[in-house]
């Protein structure tokens, strides 16, 4: 089950953290990867990883806020069967500590980058009648996250385009779901608390709300990456797959 041979995946955001988690596995279950990333280095670094298994994958340099490098990357690759929309940042602060411009940088990158690769790869599926697009979501998808302003705006608008996309064109054969994780233990996260006077303190505050009592890892966002490409999922669409230790549970 959820093999992924003879697909062709391409995931922004691969060069590091859950990108390149779903990179890898995608590989690993038989996909040609396009590894996508603005970061030369550790996209190249995904993909070498991936050679060193024997899996399949390239690098394409590619700002997701830039639509028409998104459309030029399109014409030069094959048609996709899975798109994984990746790419995203963050910012802290509430309404007194977020600006206008801090809206703007998010949402150039959360919302509209999904937007533009949806704009430039979608509709060769749409003509072929058939393959997956998945967009990074977070519990802030679903629920205000605090101090969080900007992000959960942000994350809100990624559900909002999910389901319009599935609502307009799943009829096709194309389907289009998000992945909704709590906190995610990735390397700059790691960095971060790292970076605390208190880094076992800082880890257990950002863990509580988890009910599980830790923070996801990036293999588990990337199975659940997996099971939404993988031809299993295929009456899957317009949902935002919550992978966040029971965070919404109380919500």
């Amino acid at each position: 089950m959820f093999r992924l041979d003879q697909k062709i995946a391409l995931v922004t955001g691969a060069g590091s953290g859950i990108g390149e988690a779903i990179a890898q596995l995608f590989a690993r279950q038989g996909a040609f990867v396009w590894v996508v990333d603005r970061d030369v280095a550790a996209g190249r670094k995904t993909v070498a990883a991936i050679h060193a298994e024997s899996g399949r994958a390239d690098f394409a340099e590619l700002d997701v806020s830039d639509p028409a490098a998104a459309l030029a990357l399109a014409g030069r690759l094959p048609s996709l069967d899975i798109l994984v929309n990746n790419a995203g940042i963050g910012h802290v602060g509430n309404l007194l500590q977020t600006e206008a411009a801090d809206l703007d940088r998010l949402h150039a990158v959360n919302v509209r980058g999904p937007f533009n690769l949806c704009k430039a790869f979608v509709p060769a599926m749409l003509k072929r009648g058939s393959g997956s697009v998945i967009t990074l979501g977070s519990i802030g998808s679903i629920v205000a996250v605090r101090d969080r302003l900007a992000y959960t705006v942000g994350k809100h608008a990624v559900a909002g385009l999910t389901k319009a996309l599935a609502l307009d064109h799943s009829h096709t054969g194309v389907r289009f779901n998000a992945i909704g994780p709590g906190r995610v233990e990735t390397p700059f996260v790691k960095a971060r608390i790292a970076e605390y006077p208190d880094p076992a303190k800082a880890y257990r505050d950002m863990s509580s709300t988890q009910l599980t009592g830790r923070m996801v890892r990036p293999d588990e966002v990337a199975a659940a990456a997996l099971y939404l490409a993988a031809d299993e999922s295929a009456m899957v669409t317009g949902s935002t797959l919550l992978i966040d230790g029971g965070w919404s549970a109380g919500k």
